[in-house]
């Protein structure tokens, strides 16, 4: 318990500090054998990047210090509860789990608000705010063609 609140109060020390630099109020680490591997803080503004999400920085920092894309037996610090695109990027990377701070509910009373997100999700394709059509789907298909086919192949 006493760790898991060092590397919570890292998160948060990361997300206050980030707010100093220009970033935005959010961070993250990443923990593994009970040490910190890898931090993020949200850089959107300043790096003009909306994926620069703390979670997605923490993430991509990890992977690139362990040499893998899995992050099986991490866990993830972070000062506010996901977004979806964080949520997923965790899913991706197989962190075991997640400790949060703020709420969605505290995100979004200061402007940060992921409500219009997952309503888009529940919608049917043709009926959500940015259009989705398919197209050219035969000749894609030949990509994943080779991907079946190939012997050396790296799932994931």
């Amino acid at each position: 318990m006493e760790d898991n609140n060092k590397f919570m109060q890292r998160a948060i020390s990361l997300s206050i500090e980030n707010v100093d630099k220009g970033g935005g109020p959010f961070g993250a680490v990443i923990v593994k054998d009970s040490e910190i591997i890898a931090e993020g803080a949200n850089r959107v503004t300043p790096d003009c990047d909306p994926t620069a999400h703390a979670e997605v920085n923490a993430i991509r920092a990890a992977c690139q210090k362990l040499h893998d894309f899995k992050l099986s037996g991490c866990t993830i610090y972070t000062s506010c509860e996901p977004c979806p695109m964080c949520l997923s990027a965790i899913y991706w990377a197989g962190i075991d789990k997640i400790y949060y701070a703020n709420t969605k509910k505290d995100a979004e009373s200061i402007g940060f608000s992921d409500n219009f997100i997952y309503q888009e999700l529940g919608k049917p394709l043709a009926e959500r705010a940015i259009p989705m059509r398919p197209l050219m789907r035969h000749e894609a298909q030949q990509a994943f063609r080779n991907w079946s086919n190939k012997e050396d192949k790296q799932e994931y």
